[in-house]
């Protein structure tokens, strides 16, 4: 059974209460208690729903979920359990962690960019030949890529004109060779890809690159100033 108790502070929990009437009230809940019923060494303050609060020996299960405090036979707090959150609040908690996050994340990978950058480069000119190794590389499969759809495209233009060479003397193009104007152009269609696809890579790893370089020089321009703001402080 609760009964209300109005505490001052956090090491008592009713105002103006000596150590005897304290004792004395524990006894007189002992007594109101069922039988058999053995007190706990613990007692818990809740507000009831008249927006008392109380203390007792348990929390009745309509207001665990409110919140409330784990109390010693002194009244001393020892852990207070905070009342369970409504959906919108969990809804914003987890907003608000996802952001936080996102956040740490992108932190981090700045960071590692910028050991990156400072341990590979000494000069924005160092970033520039790395871009134009990288992409020489990409060029030349361009370049090879371009040279097969060449050769592709010249045989389904000589197997065409063999076809129509018979078709002239009357004749009826045989399926072997319709099948292999086929199957090259569908060559050509995949080598169509494959060099977009190359194209792609080169736009992007040029703009990788470039980001570097952007990056490596705000470095350099931060490195310059904490220079100067400490020659300065000297």
């Amino acid at each position: 059974m609760a009964y209300d108790l109005v505490p001052t502070d956090r090491r008592s929990y009713i105002a103006g209460m000596n150590k005897n009437s304290l004792i004395s009230g524990a006894l007189a809940l002992g007594l109101l208690l069922p039988a058999g019923f053995v007190q706990a060494d613990k007692l818990y303050r809740y507000r009831n729903a008249e927006g008392n609060v109380v203390v007792d020996y348990q929390v009745p299960a309509e207001y665990v979920a409110k919140g409330y405090e784990v109390l010693n036979e002194e009244g001393v707090v020892l852990r207070v359990v905070p009342r369970e959150l409504t959906e919108e609040e969990k809804k914003q908690a987890n907003a608000q962690k996802k952001l936080e996050e996102a956040a740490r994340a992108e932190e981090e990978r700045l960071r590692q960019w910028d050991e990156s950058l400072m341990l590979r480069y000494s000069t924005v000119e160092d970033i520039e030949a790395a871009r134009e190794r990288a992409l020489d590389s990409l060029r030349i499969r361009m370049s090879i890529l371009k040279g097969n759809r060449r050769s592709l495209k010249q045989k389904v233009e000589n197997y065409q004109a063999q076809a129509a060479e018979i078709e002239r003397a009357g004749h009826e193009v045989d399926e072997a060779r319709l099948q292999a104007i086929a199957d090259l152009q569908s060559e050509i269609a995949a080598t169509d890809r494959a060099i977009q696809d190359r194209q792609g890579e080169i736009e992007k790893v040029s703009a990788s690159y470039q980001a570097d370089i952007e990056r490596f020089q705000q470095l350099k321009e931060l490195l310059e100033m904490r220079r100067t703001l400490t020659n300065r402080s000297g």
